[in-house]
């Protein structure tokens, strides 16, 4: 497996059960991260992680957990530390999305919140339990799995447009209190991987130009190994940001961050 050598880092990844959260365990572990799985289903967790040190001979952990209970993420990152360590990369990958392509006013209103519960109160529980642990050992980096609809309206996918829009201001929230204690934070777009959710959603009927899973492991192996700092606080897509580039760019003011754009030269708010 090429790539940096993750020997000694600890790795927490949610939603690990099955689509790009299942590859990013597995691409992390094949790098030789002890890596942790979180989801709710905790069978199919156990038999995934399972499979993953069978494959590359890593040390995993599997805890059964739902990311909005405030209890069982405290009691499972809890569990990671004790097992593992404290956690050096953290991924908030676990979510939910829209049940149907509807406008707002004809969405369920119970399902609509629990899609921005998943994709809000979720990392950001993970993230506060995490978090002190980096903080004191003065490093540490968190990921968050973002969209280009956090980036952009959305007529039919208002629920996970919020939650990806939120995640992004969290991402930027860690970054900048948590630049002082060598922690950093990023927005990472997966683009579109060949997954049952992407597969469930209209909007991809007939698709066949996918995004490479291996992209967006590639890109989380970077930041991991502390290629890719420079970007901390900042948003970038696999699939479509190239790697060296990257590596060698060095972004400047509010590029790749959400911003108010302008009205013209006399905007008060510019």
């Amino acid at each position: 497996m090429s790539g940096p050598d993750l020997s000694g880092t600890v790795a927490l990844v949610t939603g690990a059960s099955a689509g790009i959260g299942r590859h990013l365990a597995e691409g992390l572990a094949a790098r030789g991260a002890a890596v942790a799985g979180i989801a709710r289903g905790g069978d199919r967790l156990r038999t995934a992680m399972d499979a993953i040190a069978a494959a590359t001979g890593a040390r995993t952990l599997a805890v059964a957990a739902d990311v909005t209970d405030r209890a069982a993420v405290d009691a499972a990152v809890a569990e990671v530390t004790h097992e593992l360590g404290p956690v050096g990369l953290l991924v908030n990958n676990a979510g939910l999305i829209d049940a149907a392509e509807v406008p707002l006013w004809e969405a369920d209103p119970d399902q609509w919140w629990q899609v921005v519960e998943s994709q809000v109160r979720g990392p950001f529980l993970v993230a506060r339990a995490v978090l002190p642990g980096m903080v004191a050992v003065g490093s540490g980096r968190v990921v968050g799995l973002a969209s280009g609809i956090g980036t952009r309206a959305d007529p039919h996918y208002s629920a996970y447009s919020a939650g990806k829009t939120a995640q992004m201001r969290i991402t930027e929230s860690v970054d900048l209190a948590g630049a002082a204690h060598g922690v950093r934070a990023f927005d990472l777009a997966p683009g579109v991987v060949d997954t049952a959710m992407t597969r469930a959603m209209p909007m991809h009927e007939g698709r066949t130009d996918w995004t490479r899973p291996e992209d967006v492991v590639d890109l989380v192996v970077a930041i991991a190994a502390g290629e890719l700092d420079q970007w901390s606080g900042r948003f970038f897509r696999a699939g479509v940001d190239d790697l060296d580039t990257l590596r060698t760019t060095t972004p400047e003011g509010d590029a790749r961050k959400l911003r108010l754009v302008p009205y013209g030269d006399g905007d008060p708010l510019a």
